[in-house]
């Protein structure tokens, strides 16, 4: 893995994220080469990590052993359909971050079967803290599969899935994720407000629960099931609050709203996948 060249096509903020959890876990800067269109975004990753910066996404496409294809949805299609001539004679493996985009669709667009890697990382991998699930096609050997799982794990956990078709499950758990959770510590903190706490010191108690309660999760051998029953005591505050927030059938409303998200997920994937 440490003598191949990743090409990374697109410079923005998951991109950046890579390439940064990549030196840090100890890549040479020299074989990494970053493409966008935007010269300061270019200008910003040489001089913050030292890579290497490409004229045009086909001169770095042919210099590279992997390519990261870190662009938005709505332009890979057009990305894609550039790089196909590069893409085809120089056959590296290509690494796809871009979200709803399926295998069968980039293939076409790309006009060639290839080893293809699409991936599916959340928002805290920028700051090395993501959760990336990985699905592999047909044509992805097993080496490939670690240098695709080397990079996405420099940012994170990852997870692969056999069957691409959960992806679209995957992006309404770990994808829109942060979100339920903003949204969860955002209500706590108006309702601690409410009952007369200042905002500031709301902000930091939310914060520091939700990180507490995270980190338990993680280190405990207990499902979180198990955790919360540990600090219910029978007849108690926390007792009161869940069966509040129970009665408001919350269990029901995540279900509702990781189906509403993977369905959406399943919607724009046929959509950007026809444009």
């Amino acid at each position: 893995m440490s003598t191949n060249t990743i090409a990374f096509i697109g410079g923005g903020n998951m991109a950046a994220s890579l390439i940064g959890g990549l030196i840090a876990d100890g890549y040479k800067p020299h074989r990494i080469i970053a493409s966008d269109p935007d010269s300061e975004k270019l200008a910003d990753l040489s001089a913050r990590y030292g890579v290497q910066s490409a004229a045009d996404n086909a001169s770095a496409v042919e210099q590279a052993d992997i390519v990261v294809l870190a662009v938005k949805p709505q332009f890979l299609r057009q990305v894609a359909t550039e790089l196909a001539p590069a893409i085809k004679k120089s056959a590296p493996l290509v690494v796809s971050i871009a979200a709803g985009i399926r295998e069968a669709s980039l293939k076409r667009w790309l006009g060639c079967d290839i080893a293809l890697v699409r991936t599916m990382p959340n928002t805290p991998a920028m700051i090395q803290a993501g959760a990336t699930v990985l699905h592999a096609g047909d044509d992805v050997t097993s080496e490939q599969r670690d240098m695709a799982e080397t990079i996405l794990r420099s940012v994170g956990l990852t997870v692969w899935v056999d069957d691409e078709a959960k992806m679209d499950a995957v992006t309404a758990l770990s994808g829109s994720g942060p979100a339920y959770f903003f949204l969860i510590m955002e209500a706590m903190e108006q309702a601690a407000t409410e009952l007369g706490i200042p905002p500031d010191k709301a902000r930091l108690l939310t914060l520091q629960t939700a990180l507490g309660a995270a980190r338990m999760a993680i280190e405990s051998s207990d499902g979180p099931g198990v955790l919360r029953e540990k600090v219910t005591s029978p007849g108690g505050t926390t007792e009161r609050a869940l069966s509040i927030l129970e009665q408001g059938e919350i269990r029901n409303l995540f279900s509702k709203a990781l189906t509403g998200a993977r369905d959406r997920s399943v919607e724009l994937s046929e959509m950007l996948g026809n444009e």
